[in-house]
């Protein structure tokens, strides 16, 4: 009489890879909305500190330089920043890039799903005089840039406010985006 082993199968039964497959899915559907959220506004936060920086950076050399320096929105539509914007000395204060004008910094456009506005004050340039105050297209007055992403909710948004004496200071939210 021959003696029988009996080996046990290896590998996972159907049932066994089926529960795996449906908790995978689960923690999937729980976790990149998660992740697709804390995404969005990293890349937020990413765009307010590019302006941050624009606007320090224009501070700064109005200051060092002793002449005014200005950001200028890139783009035909007045208020709207997203196209992106130059930082340059002006030396006649016009607010364009003219003459003996050095660029001292061009910002690309915002990516396709974020916007940023600003008011009438900031329409098309904002300006750091060489005393480190701002001053706009709409003459000496704070403003607000708005940054929104596509899907337009105010309390995720940015807004950059910008007073006279010129300190950038993001805050969480926006009254509205467009």
């Amino acid at each position: 009489m021959e003696r029988q082993i009996h080996k046990k199968e290896q590998g996972f039964s159907l049932i066994e890879l089926m529960t795996v497959i449906v908790i995978a899915g689960i923690l999937l559907s729980i976790g990149v909305p998660s992740y697709q959220e804390f995404v969005r506004k990293n890349n937020t936060i990413t765009n307010a500190n590019s302006l941050v920086g624009a606007l320090n950076l224009a501070r700064s050399e109005a200051i060092k330089r002793g002449v005014q320096v200005t950001i200028k929105r890139k783009g035909s539509s007045s208020q709207v920043w997203s196209s992106g914007w130059d930082v340059f000395t002006d030396l006649d204060a016009s607010g364009t890039m003219n003459g003996g004008d050095s660029l001292l910094r061009t910002y690309d456009a915002l990516p396709n799903n974020y916007t940023l506005q600003t008011g009438g004050t900031f329409a098309d340039w904002v300006a750091y005089l060489p005393s480190g105050l701002s001053k706009g297209s709409g003459g000496l007055s704070n403003d607000t840039f708005r940054l929104c992403d596509d899907s337009a909710n105010t309390t995720t948004s940015r807004s950059v406010r910008l007073s006279v004496s010129g300190r950038p200071r993001t805050l969480k939210g926006t009254v509205s985006c467009p």
